[in-house]
């Protein structure tokens, strides 16, 4: 049986998503996920467009805008409800980190 496409997302998939809480372009996504991690995460440019004309085509975000090349994307109901579901799985394993180590998890 084939897995489920999108079951989990990657570090670059749930930052992708995130940032289009509002609509914005590749460029801005690019620089929206190196701020919003300090860094710590960063998005190759080509994986951002392959995910963004994946994501398309899934539904789980849509484009708002075309100008030449340049294109803008808003996350859709479906992507908001896949990134809920992300969130809360890995609000799970911190949980379980916690109740493991009786403490939170480093900084």
């Amino acid at each position: 049986m084939p897995r489920e496409k999108f079951k989990t997302l990657t570090e670059q998939m749930f930052y992708l998503l995130l940032c289009l809480h509002q609509e914005c372009g590749g460029v801005e996504i690019l620089e929206m996920v190196r701020k919003m991690t300090e860094g710590r995460v960063t998005i190759g440019s080509g994986t951002l467009y392959d995910l963004l004309e994946q994501f398309r085509a899934e539904g789980v975000i849509r484009e708002t805008r075309a100008e030449g090349r340049r294109r803008s994307y808003l996350i859709t109901d479906k992507g908001r409800q896949m990134l809920d579901r992300e969130y809360e799985r890995i609000r799970c394993q911190a949980h379980d980190y916690q109740r493991i180590f009786g403490k939170e998890a480093p900084s």
